[in-house]
């Protein structure tokens, strides 16, 4: 899997700030018949950014917990169902359920307290790139460059 994401010897084509702007070189490239197959567009400059969604409390927590517990319950006793007596699917599912419900609860109390109110926040993480850079393996890059002039609009890019 790794080798598809990378090149013998790449070179870079030139760094955007936008993925839409690396998309679109690559997009005309494509078009005038350029092996793009040869062509890899890499984020740099990373970030992580992490977004604080809200506070949280032992009320919230356990909320979350049994929510989704419910959900994972659910799916195990529909699982389960398939499985059960002629007449007894609706047991299971339901069973699933409440044992879900019943151990998200717990569980997600637990988890809590043994952090000891060194993290009371939700959020959500990503990272992010700064930079776009377009690579392309070192026998294609004058090709590439030679087309890229040719891009109308070419001359005011420089």
């Amino acid at each position: 899997m790794a080798q598809i994401f990378s090149l013998e010897y790449p070179q870079s084509l030139g760094l955007y700030d936008d993925y839409e702007e690396a998309q679109q070189i690559v997009d005309y490239l494509s078009d005038q018949e350029f092996p793009v197959e040869n062509v890899l567009i890499v984020g740099t400059d990373l970030k992580q950014v992490e977004r604080v969604t809200g506070r949280l409390t032992w009320g919230g927590v356990i909320l979350s917990g049994i929510a989704s517990g419910a959900w994972f319950g659910l799916l195990v006793g529909l699982l389960l169902g398939i499985f059960a007596a002629e007449g007894q699917w609706l047991n299971a599912v339901l069973t699933g359920v409440v044992l879900g419900v019943v151990w998200g609860g717990i569980l997600s109390a637990v988890f809590y307290g043994l952090q000891r109110g060194q993290r009371d926040f939700a959020s959500v993480k990503t990272i992010l790139p700064g930079k776009f850079e377009i690579l392309v393996e070192h026998k294609h890059l004058a090709r590439a460059q030679e087309l890229l002039a040719r891009r109308p609009g070419a001359a005011a890019n420089l």
